[in-house]
Parts: C-alpha cells; sequence; structure tokens
C-alpha cells in the first residue's frame, strides 16, 4: 500500500464564505436604506429598554420644512453641501482646541453623523469611530445629499425619547413637520447636540441665544444656496 504524505489544501471555502458576507452585509445595508427607512436604530432600542420611551415617525424629506434643513445645516454642518463626509477644516479646528484644553464639539458632520445613528453602536470608541467612517463614505458615495438629509432628519434624537422631524414638531410644538416657522425649526437645530438636557417649548436664555445664532445663520444657508444639494430638488 502506498502512504500517501503529499499535503492537501485546507478548506478554506468556509472561511472566505464567513469573510464575503460580513464584507456584503455593510454594503447591504446601506442599499437597502437608499430607499426604506430604518426601521429601528440601535440607540433608540438601547434608550427604550432603559425606559426612555420612543417616538419615531417617518417622514419624507417633502414633508419637512425647509426651515429645519437649513437650521440643521447651519447648526450642525455648514458645509454639508461641499464635503465629500468629512469636513477637514472643521476636524482641523477640534484638534487644535482640544490641544489647547478647550471643551468644544468634535467635527463630526451630518453625515458621519446619519452614519453612525443609522448602523452603528453609541459610544466613542475608536473601533466604532473605524467603522463609522467606513459606512460614511459608503453613504456618501451610494446616496444623494437629499437622502442622507432625509435619513438624518428622521432617525437623529430631538428630545427625550424623541427621534426625527415630526415627533420632534409634534412634542415641542404641536404641529407637524411641514409647518415648523424659522424660529421654531432653529429651537430644535439648537438643542441637537444635547437633546435630553433643553426643552425647545419653553427655552432658558443660553438656549434661546443658541437658537438666534442658528436662525441668523440659516438664513445665510437659504441665501448663499448652502443647502441647494438638498432644497434644490424639491
Amino acid at each position: 500500500m502506498t502512504n500517501d504524505t503529499t499535503p492537501r489544501p485546507k478548506k478554506r471555502r468556509p472561511l472566505l464564505t464567513a469573510a464575503l458576507i460580513l464584507a456584503a452585509l455593510p454594503i447591504g445595508g446601506v442599499l437597502i436604506h437608499t430607499f426604506a427607512p430604518p426601521p429601528l436604530t440601535l440607540l433608540m432600542a438601547r434608550e427604550f429598554i432603559a425606559g426612555h420611551g420612543l417616538d419615531y415617525r417617518w417622514r419624507s424629506l417633502d414633508q419637512i420644512s425647509p426651515n429645519l434643513v437649513a437650521s440643521a445645516i447651519a447648526a450642525e454642518d455648514a458645509r454639508f453641501c461641499s464635503h465629500g463626509g468629512f469636513d477637514m477644516q472643521a476636524i482641523e479646528k477640534a484638534l487644535q482646541n482640544n490641544e489647547r484644553g478647550r471643551r468644544v464639539r468634535g467635527g463630526s458632520t451630518i453625515s458621519q453623523q446619519t452614519a453612525k445613528n443609522v448602523f452603528l453602536w453609541p459610544g466613542r470608541d475608536w473601533i466604532r469611530k473605524g467603522f463609522e467612517a467606513g459606512y460614511t463614505l459608503m453613504i456618501e458615495t451610494v446616496w444623494s445629499k437629499r437622502r442622507i438629509m432625509e435619513v438624518y432628519l428622521n432617525v437623529a434624537e430631538m428630545g427625550p425619547g424623541i427621534y426625527g422631524a415630526e415627533a420632534a414638531a409634534r412634542h415641542w410644538f404641536g404641529k407637524s413637520a411641514a409647518d415648523l416657522s424659522p424660529r421654531e425649526a432653529a429651537r430644535i437645530a439648537a438643542i441637537l447636540p444635547s437633546p435630553r438636557r433643553y426643552d425647545a417649548r419653553s427655552p432658558g436664555p443660553y438656549l434661546r441665544r443658541r437658537a438666534a445664532r442658528v436662525q441668523a445663520s440659516a438664513r445665510v444657508v437659504r441665501n448663499e444656496g448652502l443647502a441647494d444639494c438638498v432644497l434644490g430638488e424639491r
């Protein structure tokens, strides 16, 4: 009997299949949400389990006031229409301020916030940041700017257990998101950094000042065409 000692190739097919599936999942999620609204996000699920409630009402961008689009860009990402997902000027400024020990917000764009809110878990660890960068590149490649804004304005937390423009408009002002005035839209955008801390309906002095700045900046956004990648397609 011949003793065959020739090494046999290892079975790599299952590992390759698993790798392809893992690579396809993020791409599939991005493609699905090009058209389909996200059912829930991990943040929504976590906060609901924690007893903070859940009010989430999807609306198309045509059913959301342009005042809120302009206010969101003014408050969160003035170069939304011109960057490819990352605002390098804002990131550089944030790093410089952090080095000086100033307590400032990071340079996260609306695209990054959308990627984080829809696809990832809450947190600030570097692993999540890496995934966030990858998802940001994917949605900027596959989605239009209008779609990114539409998803952002529907999933962003805008109050305790309040997600998206429609739920926020109903909660804070008792009206539809389509009917938000410039002042009301500015107040909602003004609370975005800390939506569980501030009251858009009855703001204190700090929030009133911030909302006034947002409202003024939103006029500039509209007048200078800084929201045309979203509002120009209406």
